[in-house]
């Protein structure tokens, strides 16, 4: 999807948080509660530039026209059994890496320094909380985040459509919010369509207490409550 100037302009003069919001609350486990917000959801959609609203404004379609259980099967077939679909956005830059524990601490870090804190077990990468964060904790460091990773974004979008995924849309949404791809992360988007994310096995002690290595949950098959 390709982002015109105009709409890149719009979010230049308009704080892109309804969108980064939006988002957050659509890319969250489907359930009772993201369904009452359809209406908040659909008035922030129209209130956004087209590139962004638009595919919003699909997505919550979608949802009015699908049933619950078959949203949240849709959404544990697509984010939990497909590791292309990965919603953490380190993975993507570090797979299961030492390297990747560090990068949970930036987020962490970033989080702390805007007196925000998760809850016990929550990963600080996930697209949801990223997008949360950049919507109601700061604005600039979480779009530094998003641009930080900007390549696994990328290839998230990439997968969604190959997959016909109807989250597709939102992602496209995120999209729109953020600069055009530079030569570097087309790049980087091309380097990871051909090899994948690295493959190193290891305990990613950084991220944790002190006490000992961490091990993260594989991606493909965390279990959500």
């Amino acid at each position: 999807m390709k982002i015109s100037a105009r709409t890149r302009n719009a979010f230049t003069e308009t704080r892109p948080t309804a969108a980064w919001q939006s988002a957050s609350l659509l890319l969250g486990y489907p359930d009772e509660e993201l369904l009452a917000r359809r209406p908040l959801l659909r008035r922030a959609a129209a209130s956004l530039p087209p590139d962004a609203g638009a595919p919003l404004a699909a997505f919550i379609d979608h949802l009015d026209a699908t049933p619950l259980r078959d949203l949240q099967a849709d959404y544990v077939a697509t984010f939990d059994h497909r590791k292309r679909c990965c919603l953490y956005l380190t993975y993507y830059a570090h797979g299961d890496t030492r390297k990747r524990g560090m990068a949970l601490l930036r987020f962490k870090h970033a989080y702390a320094a805007a007196g925000l804190h998760l809850e016990e077990g929550e990963l600080p990468d996930h697209l949801a909380v990223v997008l949360e964060f950049a919507a109601t904790g700061d604005q600039r460091e979480g779009r530094r985040l998003l641009l930080e990773h900007r390549a696994g974004l990328e290839l998230l979008r990439l997968a969604l459509t190959d997959a016909g995924s109807p989250w597709t849309r939102v992602l496209e949404a995120v999209s729109a919010t953020l600069p055009p791809l530079s030569g570097r992360d087309h790049d980087a988007v091309a380097r990871l369509i051909a090899e994948g994310p690295p493959d190193e096995e290891v305990g990613l002690a950084p991220y944790g207490s002190g006490t000992g290595p961490v091990f993260l949950p594989d991606p493909a098959l965390e279990v959500r409550s």
